[in-house]
């Protein structure tokens, strides 16, 4: 149900089919993303969950990792059967694997 930041990067790097939604807001976006996410903020998810791949592995990615456990959780109470947290989130992302982007 968790995924760490070096596991994920490697994810990345093989190209392996997935999709990565950062559930941050607005305002966090315009600070520093991932290219390629979806981006639904936590509070929209549930009116929002039709636009989610049933067939794909969902990585769901937040600040820390905390909003996103929520999300996995009510992802996996969904009927989604393949997603994972992004342990430590985008900043641990900007920590470990990429340090030009933004911490806040």
């Amino acid at each position: 149900m968790q995924i760490s930041i070096t596991d994920y990067a490697a994810l990345r790097e093989r190209g392996d089919d997935h999709i990565l939604l950062d559930v941050r807001e607005p305002q966090e976006l315009a600070t520093c993303r991932l290219d390629g996410s979806l981006d639904i903020p936590m509070m929209q998810v549930p009116q929002r969950v039709a636009e989610l791949p049933r067939d794909r592995t969902i990585v769901v990615m937040c600040h820390h990792g905390g909003r996103s456990m929520q999300v996995t959780q009510f992802l996996l109470g969904q009927g989604f059967e393949h997603v994972l947290n992004l342990d430590g989130g985008i900043d641990q992302w900007s920590v470990q694997i990429d340090p030009s982007l933004p911490r806040y």
